[in-house]
């Protein structure tokens, strides 16, 4: 097995493959995962390690569904590496779309749709990509992209796929304002994966600052401060209305199960109001908007 030649601890946000392998959202540089100096506390890392409940096993052992372990640096991301030089991805907003996923990650392999326990998804926190796109309104606080976060009884359908290893240091870079998780997911039968794949869950202003903009001001401008976003993770925000409408289009091409889980299983900030309530209520409306010309394959479901 060939392993990352590229590690978290210094990854910069400026780096990027050849968009003929991944397309990256644009961002400004100057960000990195962590710390690479040999100074770094190895404290840090249990910290950070012991944030997420039950992850106290290792990522290559059997495990049930529910137990996770935070991926910190390149050797944990190593151990999710395949025979074939691919690692598992697991999509459950826009990347429950596979024309999106494939958008973003062109020699995907193997897209199908799984489960997820102990998770439930959230709309709460700000994404500065609806700023660059112009479909953010931030007078409406409109302006929330999907995560999610462990959840005891709650149960998530999502897809999940495998990219090429050598997509892993842009992926990170494409998802640096989210926590990095080994979860295994399980068929629609309830049948534990084999392996470990990926998932980006809920992270919070306090790391991101302090780990990913290491405490630089400038840089969280950069990436949200331009924006008016002076506060990242919050719960009284609203989702983005074209995001929405993609995540609920593609949910539903994946057939009734996705689709009601999405509506069912996908939370407000308050974690009370359902999207289908969401929808029949203060949202409604939303599934009968348009995107403008130039964004209608990119949030088309």
């Amino acid at each position: 097995m060939t392993v990352l030649s590229l590690t978290l601890a210094s990854l910069p946000l400026s780096y990027a493959l050849p968009s003929s392998t991944f397309k990256s959202r644009a961002s400004p540089p100057l960000i990195t995962t962590a710390s690479s100096s040999p100074s770094r506390r190895p404290e840090l890392k249990q910290d950070r390690r012991r944030s997420i409940k039950a992850m106290s096993r290792d990522i290559r052992s059997p495990v049930p569904p529910q137990v996770m372990m935070e991926l910190v640096d390149e050797s944990d991301f190593e151990k999710l590496i395949s025979s074939e030089n691919r690692i598992s991805i697991t999509g459950f907003g826009s990347l429950l779309s596979e024309r999106s996923a494939r958008s973003t990650f062109p020699d995907l392999e193997n897209f199908r749709v799984a489960k997820l326990q102990g998770f439930r998804r959230v709309f709460a926190h700000a994404a500065p990509i609806f700023f660059e796109r112009g479909i953010a309104n931030l007078q409406t606080k409109e302006i929330s992209s999907l995560s999610v976060e462990p959840c005891e009884g709650e149960s998530l359908v999502v897809t999940v796929f495998e990219i090429k290893q050598t997509e892993i240091p842009a992926f990170i870079q494409r998802e640096l304002e989210f926590r990095f998780l080994a979860v295994v997911p399980e068929t629609l039968q309830g049948n534990p994966f084999t392996y470990s794949a990926v998932l980006c869950g809920r992270y919070s202003d306090e790391e991101f600052f302090r780990i990913r903009c290491k405490g630089n001001k400038e840089v969280y401008f950069q990436h949200y401060g331009r924006f008016n976003i002076d506060k990242i993770w919050r719960d009284d925000i609203f989702p983005c209305r074209l995001y929405l409408r993609h995540c609920v289009l593609a949910a539903k091409n994946l057939g009734d199960e996705a689709y009601n889980n999405f509506l069912d299983h996908t939370f407000l900030g308050d974690r009370r109001t359902t999207i289908r309530e969401y929808l029949s209520s203060t949202g409604s409306g939303i599934m009968e908007e348009e995107p403008p010309e130039a964004l209608k394959s990119r949030y088309g479901g």
